[in-house]
Formats: C-alpha cells, sequence, structure tokens
C-alpha cells in the first residue's frame, strides 16, 4: 500500500528550487589553522591529495583519536593523538590510492585497543593492517590474510560490534552484479579471525549481488539490514529493496518473525518494494529509521507515479511493509553507468525527537534541510530549523580552482563533542584518470565543537 504526500505551500519555494613499504614519524605536531581567529578549534593536519574525492576514517575514543587519510602523495596516512594535545604519532602504511573513489578507509578499535585499519580496494586483495600494541599505530602491521579464502576480491571494508562487543568485519567478496557479502568475527583473546557465518551471507547467485545498509542495531534489541540488489556495474541497474533482522547476526528472520533461509538470495529474501532496474533507485541512498512506535521504517528513493525522483519511506506494520511518499519534488535524477558518480539526492533515517519524528533531506541544488513527518503517513509535513553543529562556512569552497568540491568527515563522540574532517577535492570522475592540470593538495583541517 502507498500513500502519496499532501503539497504544503510553505514548501513551495523550497521545491521550486529543486527544478532545476612502511615509514614512521613520531611527534608530528599539527599546525593550527591560519583562520583559527575567526572560525572554531581547528587544527591543519596535513595536506591531502585534491584529485578526487574519497572516504577519510575518523576515530575518537576518549582519550584516544584516530585519523586516517591519503596525504598529498597519495600514501594512506594513520595518525594519533591523546585527545587536548596537538602532538600527533604518524605512522604511514605501504598503500597508495589511485583514482578509485570506492577505496574509502575504515578503522576500528578492538576489545583490547588494537587499532584495525582497512581500506585502498576494489575487487582488489584484501588490504588489512592491525596493530599489536593498544593503541599503538606504530605497532601497525599489515595481515596478508585473515582466513585465507575469499580474500581476492574485496571491497566496501566496514567494522561494527556484535552483541558481546566482539569486532565483525564484513567486506564484499566479488564485483559489482556478481559479488556476496563475507563476516569475519574477531577474538581479542587468541587474535584470530573466524567467519561469523559458515556460508556468505548474501549470494547473487552469480547474477547479481546485495549492496547493504546496516545492520543497524535498533531499540527493539534487533540488528536490521536492508539491501538493494544489483545485476551489472550500471548503476541503473539496481532493483527490489530488501529487509532481514537478527538479534544475534547468526540466525536471521523476515520482519513477521519467520526464519530466513542462508544464503539470502533474491527468491528467498523478503522484498518491501519490489522496485524495478531503472526504477530511480540507487546503491547508497537506503536508510533504516524507527518511528515513535520502535518499528522499523526504510527511507529510499525511486520514480514515483509522474516518473520525478521521490523519497518513499516504507513502515514494517502486521508482518509486512506499507510504503508511503513522503515528497512531492518536480525534478528527475536519471544516473546510470559504470563508475562512482556524484548524488543529487541525500538522505538520512526517520529519527526520534522531541515526541516527533524528522528526518533530513539533501538535494545538490539546495543543500540540506530538516522536517517534521506526519507520524501516520510518513510525509513531509513542515520544514524545521536545522542546526548542523558547525557553521555553514565550512561548506564553502576555499580553493580557486575551478569545481573543487568540499568533503567532510564527522563523528559525535562519547565526549560529547562533535569532530570534523575537512579538506576539498575535484569531484568523481567515474574513477578514471584526469586529464590536464590537476589542483594543489588541500588543507586537510579537523575542528572541534562543544
Amino acid at each position: 500500500m502507498t500513500n502519496r504526500p499532501i503539497a504544503l505551500p510553505h514548501l513551495l519555494l523550497w521545491m521550486l528550487l529543486l527544478s532545476g613499504l612502511s615509514l614512521t614519524s613520531c611527534g608530528q605536531d599539527a599546525q593550527p589553522a591560519a583562520d583559527s581567529t575567526t572560525e572554531p578549534d581547528s587544527l591543519i593536519l596535513d595536506q591531502v591529495w585534491s584529485g578526487h574525492p574519497v572516504g577519510f576514517a575518523l576515530l575518537t575514543e576518549p582519550p584516544h583519536q584516530f585519523v586516517a587519510y591519503y596525504d598529498s602523495s597519495r600514501a594512506m596516512i594513520v595518525k594519533h593523538r591523546q585527545l587536548g594535545t596537538d602532538e600527533w604519532d604518524k605512522k604511514v602504511l605501504p598503500e597508495t590510492i589511485g583514482w578509485d573513489s570506492h577505496n574509502y578507509i575504515s578503522m576500528a578499535l578492538d576489545s583490547k585497543g588494537h587499532l584495525h585499519v582497512s581500506g585502498n580496494m576494489h575487487v582488489d586483495s584484501l588490504v588489512y593492517f592491525q596493530a599489536t600494541q593498544p593503541y599503538d599505530i606504530q605497532s601497525l602491521e599489515r595481515r596478508r590474510n585473515l582466513i585465507g579464502d575469499l580474500e581476492n576480491r574485496a571491497t566496501y571494508p566496514k567494522f561494527f560490534s556484535d552483541p558481546d562487543g566482539d569486532l565483525i568485519f564484513t567486506y564484499r567478496d566479488g564485483g559489482s552484479g556478481n559479488g556476496n557479502q563475507i563476516y569475519n568475527r574477531y577474538d581479542p583473546e587468541s587474535g584470530v579471525w573466524s567467519r561469523l557465518l559458515d556460508e556468505p551471507l548474501m549470494d547473487g547467485q552469480g547474477a547479481m549481488n546485495a549492496y547493504l545498509h546496516g545492520p543497524v542495531l535498533g531499540p527493539d534489541g534487533y540488528y536490521h539490514l536492508i539491501w538493494v540488489w544489483r545485476d551489472t556495474p550500471d548503476a541503473a541497474t539496481n532493483h527490489d529493496i530488501s529487509y532481514a533482522r537478527s538479534r544475534d547476526l547468526v540466525n536471521w528472520e523476515k520482519s513477521d518473525g519467520s526464519p530466513q533461509t542462508l544464503p539470502i538470495t533474491i527468491k528467498n529474501c523478503e522484498i518491501i518494494d519490489p522496485v524495478p532496474a531503472g526504477g530511480g533507485m540507487i546503491n547508497g541512498n537506503t536508510v533504516i529509521g524507527f518511528d515513535l512506535d520502535n518499528r522499523p521504517v526504510v527511507s529510499y528513493h525511486k520514480f514515483g507515479p509522474e516518473g520525478n525522483t521521490q523519497i518513499f519511506n516504507a513502515r514494517q506494520i502486521d508482518g509486512g511493509w506499507q510504503i508511503h511518499q513522503a515528497t512531492d519534488w518536480d525534478f528527475r535524477w536519471d544516473f546510470g553507468g559504470r563508475g562512482s558518480i556524484g548524488k543529487r539526492v541525500g538522505l538520512n533515517p526517520v529519527a526520534q525527537e522531541d515526541d516527533q519524528l524528522t528526518q533530513r533531506l539533501w538535494i545538490d541544488t539546495v543543500g540540506t534541510r530538516k522536517f517534521r513527518l506526519d507520524p501516520q503517513q510518513l510525509t513531509v509535513a513542515e520544514e524545521l530549523p536545522y542546526d548542523k553543529g558547525y557553521p555553514e562556512q565550512l561548506e564553502q569552497v576555499r580553493s580557486e580552482f575551478p569545481d573543487m568540491e568540499v568533503q567532510t568527515r564527522a563523528q559525535r563522540a562519547p565526549d560529547g563533542k562533535l569532530y570534523l574532517l575537512r579538506w576539498e577535492t575535484l569531484p568523481r570522475n567515474r574513477d578514471r584518470p584526469r586529464s590536464g592540470p590537476l589542483p594543489g593538495p588541500s588543507p586537510l583541517v579537523l575542528y572541534t565543537f562543544d
């Protein structure tokens, strides 16, 4: 069942706008940003590669803070400091980024305080570094393999914790349109990795692969997982947004509580919305939130009845899904082709805030806006004030080189502070080398906000 939103006059203006070899170095001191007299607490950490965007990592576990990035020579760098100081320890890892925007860096600490780092791979041999001493980046060593098999065509590394607090590492084995999702569990006592599952959680059966969001631990004690299936490297071939949940990450079930057979395939999974290939849905733009009754709400975009791009919120109810069209936009984002593409639309999960439901939506021509949702229809009801937690001036490009964009990585840390990495790059280029002049290195700046 799909519900349509009611158009609101006070949102009209916003809607109209939418048309249109390891080296080490110790004791490296970060420099205060040149404009720190007019900006919040800021430190220039380094000069970084700006020829294309790729994700950096920021990890804050007071009193420790870690940053991982690619410097101006494209080398993978890890830095560490004690919070409250400007002195950083630096480790240069034997990895160099090419032109692929998929090759982001992920970091995590295990329960013993050992740092784990993975990244710079897109259907490549697993790149993994693990520290042998707690909170000591100088002890980072390459792990040639974790288990030994299914480690030659890795992409999308991600860390999270299981219900017991053990570190889980997941990645895709295979390529776009033909890959499986692998999950490994780390034993901090023995230092040994093992498979979380005896078989892949997802299996595209050689015809497709799943692009996942989650698992997200919900207020109901379940880990919730959603994904889209994608047939080929062409971004337009995403289809069939799907769902599963688990209490232990091993035994999975559908939304009605019935067991989910593993591996999960297109034939045995629970499909929330059978969006067809070419239907305006894309991997990386699917999220999970929870309504005022703690029921999961899955958000995504696809083409609506008039052919325009719209946000949809699907709520789990009575063992099924009720689908609500949340927006009434008058533009269409047509995308497709291979390689990394720039996004025109972004969305955040539905969130509980002051006894109401809110959602943040982003359009490239307008920016981020925050809305209150009708709690029953899950549609946009009114626009709300939105405080990002940092000055808008940080989103303004400062480089004079044409077509530059601002990149950020933020973390709200356990100490309550917001930490923000900021740098500038050229846009995505479908993972291909650029010809012609390139911009010089960009300052990588760390901002701190109370």
